[in-house]
């Protein structure tokens, strides 16, 4: 049996005008550890009606303690009969049986035990409660119930809903994104803008990442030559680690409310001497991520400041982060090919290396929020002319060399954009910065 059960409805069976002689339930999930059978049902010249399970009518046993209202006994069958199962022609007018039945462990290699309560309720002096108790002798999952009418058939309206118990909670607690479980948490996961509405109050953990900075541009091979990594998005989180090696953030308390989310979009890469752009912000109720840097373009152009710092082309200086969000992006030397590598959300990009490499992306931040450790916001790797930069564990992407463009940063992990190699025979343009996500979880 479930422990702190819940029911999930899996279908409910009408009777029809004219009647019918049977209700029945097929192809029952198997993702469900018992099951819970009700009835309100009315029918021909008999108090018992009988079921089956898997239409078989093999292997049956069953006791049952009953009364009529005038007398009581107890009885031993093998054909599933239940005493007070249903209503039948003597009973007062447009009145209905109802019964429960349970069934635990249905779907497991066991044989199948289950238990009846019958109770008749007709408004005359005799009617029939049973409570019954028996065993299905055989080891098949449960895969259809049928309950059989006796003399007659059901009558219009009797019906029957059959529910699986689960030891989960049953339905989210708020709707948007992309809902996902497990056994103790709802989550909620935005990869691209909307609405979380909570349906009750509730405390909520939240992975806020901003999209990336785009790669700086390259140069031709008059002047210096390749651009930096654009910065990874800011990342804030209340599970595992946050970004710029700050303390974790704190739960959100949520009313039921709607509440916007933003994911933001990557920067865009730079052209041939032009920097790229900074990344969008990402915002979940009062928190906001800052977009990553966009890194510097060859020729002596910074990187950006921004929630993890843009690189700094060839020739310039990486820009710094923002608090409790990443880190710095690295250095382009004077006089070289390199530039510097992005900054990510738990590292600084590294500097470039006159005569290569370019500047590696500083890496990302891991969190288990989604229920599996994930990397996000890595930055972007600084260009060089023979030896590019990589990008940072968590989406950056990396650098490349001459008459090649950055690459760009992986999209729903805030990852910077990779510097452009030097221009000689085609232009070179900075990687795309990628786009952000948004987390949000809450306990069953």
């Amino acid at each position: 049996m479930a422990t702190n059960p819940n029911m999930v409805a899996i279908q409910t069976v009408t009777v029809p005008s004219g009647g019918a002689a049977s209700i029945e339930f097929t192809s029952i999930p198997a993702t469900f550890t018992d099951l819970i059978l009700v009835w309100s049902v009315r029918a021909g010249a008999d108090w018992g009606m009988t079921f089956q399970f898997n239409n078989s009518t093999s292997n049956r046993s069953m006791r049952l303690l009953y009364g009529t209202g005038a007398a009581a006994g107890s009885v031993t069958n093998t054909n599933f009969l239940i005493y007070g199962g249903q209503n039948n022609s003597s009973a007062t007018a447009n009145t209905f049986n109802n019964a429960a039945m349970y069934v635990p462990n249905y779907a497991g290699s066991n044989n199948k035990s289950f238990s009846v309560d019958a109770v008749g309720e007709n408004n005359a002096t005799t009617a029939y409660s049973g409570i019954h108790a028996g065993l299905w002798s055989d080891t098949s999952a449960i895969t259809s119930i049928k309950l059989v009418a006796e003399a007659a058939n059901f009558d219009q309206h009797s019906s029957a809903t059959l529910y699986g118990v689960t030891s989960a909670a049953v339905g989210a607690k708020a709707t948007g994104g992309i809902i996902s479980e497990d056994n103790d948490y709802w989550y909620h996961t935005f990869t691209a803008s909307g609405t979380f509405t909570p349906t009750q109050n509730l405390t909520a953990d939240y992975l806020v990442v901003a999209g990336g900075g785009g790669g700086g541009g390259g140069r031709n091979l008059t002047g210096t030559r390749s651009g930096g990594g654009g910065g990874a998005g800011g990342l804030r989180c209340t599970v595992t680690a946050t970004g710029g090696g700050g303390s974790l953030e704190s739960a959100l308390s949520l009313t039921a409310q709607a509440y916007t989310v933003t994911v933001g979009a990557g920067g865009a890469g730079g052209g041939v001497t032009v920097s790229g752009t900074n990344g969008s912000n990402s915002v979940f109720s009062t928190i906001t991520s800052t977009g990553g840097g966009g890194g510097g373009a060859a020729g002596g152009a910074g990187g950006l400041t921004g929630g993890s710092g843009g690189g700094g082309g060839t020739d310039s200086n990486g820009a710094s982060g923002t608090a409790n969000q990443g880190y710095a992006g690295g250095n382009g030397p004077a006089g070289s090919n390199a530039g510097g590598g992005g900054g990510g959300a738990s590292a600084n990009g590294a500097n470039g290396v006159d005569s290569g490499p370019g500047g590696n992306g500083g890496n990302g931040v891991a969190t288990s929020i989604s229920g599996s450790s994930v990397t996000y916001a890595g930055g972007g790797g600084g260009g060089d002319n023979t030896i590019a930069g990589t990008g940072g564990t968590g989406g950056g992407g990396n650098g490349n060399t001459q008459n090649q463009n950055g690459f760009p940063g992986t999209a729903n992990t805030g990852g910077g954009g990779g510097g452009a190699g030097e221009r000689d025979t085609a232009d070179t343009s900075g990687g795309t910065g990628g786009s952000g996500i948004v987390i949000v979880r809450y306990a069953k």
